[in-house]
């Protein structure tokens, strides 16, 4: 995936990341329920972030994105 700018970048990270939590729990009534138990819990948030890039890596690996 490329983009023409580094905001655009950043913003594409952002909707990919939202959608790695909808992929992780589709299901939105339980996603509201347990976002209370998790919400103030900063080592969970970081480990779903760690999730995402590891996800964003591989995605640049697979496009051959680190290439000069």
């Amino acid at each position: 995936m490329q983009v023409d700018t580094p905001q655009q970048g950043f913003d594409l990270a952002i909707v990919m990341a939202r959608r790695a939590v909808k992929t992780t729990q589709p299901d939105v009534a339980v996603l509201k329920a347990q976002r209370p138990r998790y919400a103030g819990d900063a080592a969970s948030l970081i480990d779903v972030s760690a999730v995402a890039a590891a996800w964003f890596a591989t995605i640049a690996a697979a496009n051959d994105y680190w290439r000069e």
